[in-house]
């Protein structure tokens, strides 16, 4: 059962059982912003084959681009843990930030004072309706944890992130860890 109170900042880990849902499957999201009216995260797991250079060619850099989540996929987005070089951007919890001076951003990757570690782009993102992510919680579909890695987590590897994750919790989530993405395959 659901007890741990949701707000922005902390990681939901997909459930293992949630298998066969492309955007969710094994995911691991960052909760930016929780509140009555809804809630929004980015996946933070799920690298996409492009560059932002690819999708903005006047940013001279080749870092990559992930997937947010299946909400307005047309957009772009970005979290960062350097908000004194960033104007506008808004605290999600403890140092990282999410958008902020879009302009000021692109100089600052040009000029090469922004460095991955800093920064994460994503197409799109995670949202959820008022009591959405509540009643699925309740349903099981996610797993609630402390963002333990807090401003670093941006230099954290992405590919085996969720792995990691459901290693740490132990207990009946080990058998999960080593199960191929798609249990037919087995």
């Amino acid at each position: 059962m659901f007890t741990e109170k949701l707000q922005k900042g902390l990681l939901l880990l997909a459930e293992p059982s949630i298998i066969g849902d492309v955007s969710f499957n094994r995911a691991v999201i960052l909760l930016a912003d929780h509140s009555n009216e809804g809630s929004v995260g980015f996946i933070l797991n799920k690298p996409l084959k492009f560059t932002i250079n690819d999708l903005i060619p006047d940013i001279v850099s080749d870092f990559k681009i992930y997937n947010g989540g299946p909400v307005e996929q047309d957009n772009l987005y970005f979290i960062h843990n350097i908000p004194e070089l960033i104007p506008n951007s808004i605290e999600i919890a403890n140092g990282i930030f999410w958008g902020g001076d879009f302009e000021s951003t692109k100089d600052l990757i040009n000029t090469g004072i922004i460095k991955k570690k800093n920064i994460r782009f994503f197409l799109g993102y995670t949202g959820w309706d008022a009591e959405q992510l509540e009643n699925e919680m309740y349903a099981n579909s996610w797993i609630l944890t402390k963002n333990a890695y807090e401003s670093k987590i941006l230099a954290k590897a992405s590919t085996h992130f969720w792995k990691e994750k459901i290693v740490e919790l132990g207990g009946d989530y080990l058998i999960w860890s080593n199960a191929p993405e798609n249990p037919i395959l087995n």
